[in-house]
């Protein structure tokens, strides 16, 4: 199937623009994992496996972020193959391995996530050259999300600095996937940060047509109504990433969830409030 078939069809049959963010910090796991088991590759993927079975019919998709994998070691990422395995094949499954090289460990990395462990998506670094993206663009069924626009304070540093006839990196990077989406079966998306949704609007219109995965909303306090404004004039789809915010108590009163009811419960509390909060972006995504 088209990713972009496939992502539409999931944000419809959700009735949400949601992807959440599986960041299992071992230290903020709820204590009652402890018991489960002393190893820590078996409680972060109950973990997981708990929040998927909590949520999956309140979001479009789950990106797995693979610091959190990969700091455990080579279990580490059979940890990740299992996790990834237990989301329904529905979703849109996002590796955030946030990946940049050129030629054959390009190739190495792109027959690590979609040959290997099969995910729909991956997000990629361009900052060594539009070159990365060359093993990756011959598949329809895929989606590329380059990172060109991030939601944390050192974007200052390089992306939101005058590059050439651009009036920032970010806007520059934009414009070429816009180029190279021409010649690359494979859907070039980007990512962009809630927080900086005014410089946003000037890095979509050198890509119009790109899907997105905006990470910022939750824990890093993005706009809700600037962003909601921004894509309302984006063709291409959203997917709004939440990852602390829905994982964990943001208010680090009971990061162990001690309180009334069960930590799954308030994951999927948590679910559904980002979900109220973006439903206006929802009900104003093109789906035909």
């Amino acid at each position: 199937m088209n990713f972009l078939t496939k992502l539409a069809d999931s944000i419809r049959e959700s009735s949400s623009v949601l992807c959440i963010g599986l960041d299992p910090n071992l230290a903020r796991l709820p204590e009652q994992l402890h018991t489960l088991s002393e190893d820590p590759i078996e409680r972060i993927v109950y973990f997981c496996h708990q929040v998927v079975k909590a949520t999956h019919k309140h979001c479009a998709a789950f990106k797995t972020n693979l610091a959190f994998f990969e700091a455990l070691g080579s279990k580490g990422l059979d940890a990740f193959h299992r996790v990834v395995a237990a989301i329904p094949s529905r979703h849109i499954i996002i590796a955030d391995a946030k990946r940049g090289d050129i030629n054959t460990t390009a190739e190495h990395y792109k027959q690590a996530f979609f040959d290997q462990f099969k995910v729909d998506a991956i997000t990629l670094n361009p900052l060594m050259g539009m070159e990365t993206l060359e093993p990756f663009k011959g598949d329809s069924s895929k989606a590329v999300y380059v990172v060109a626009l991030t939601s944390n304070a050192g974007a200052q540093d390089f992306l939101l600095v005058r590059s050439g006839n651009f009036e920032t990196l970010s806007a520059h990077i934009a414009d070429k996937l816009a180029n190279i989406q021409n010649y690359s079966e494979t859907h070039l998306g980007m990512v962009i940060g809630a927080t900086h949704s005014q410089v946003s609007q000037q890095v979509l219109a050198h890509h119009p047509k790109a899907a997105l995965l905006i990470p910022g909303f939750g824990a890093q306090g993005g706009d809700i109504k600037a962003l909601t404004a921004l894509l309302a004039t984006h063709p291409g789809l959203p997917l709004i990433n939440s990852s602390r915010a829905i994982l964990f108590d943001v208010n680090e009163v009971s990061d162990n969830e001690t309180a009334s009811g069960n930590w799954q419960d308030r994951i999927l509390e948590r679910t559904l409030m980002a979900n109220h909060q973006l439903r206006p972006i929802f009900e104003q995504v093109d789906l035909n």
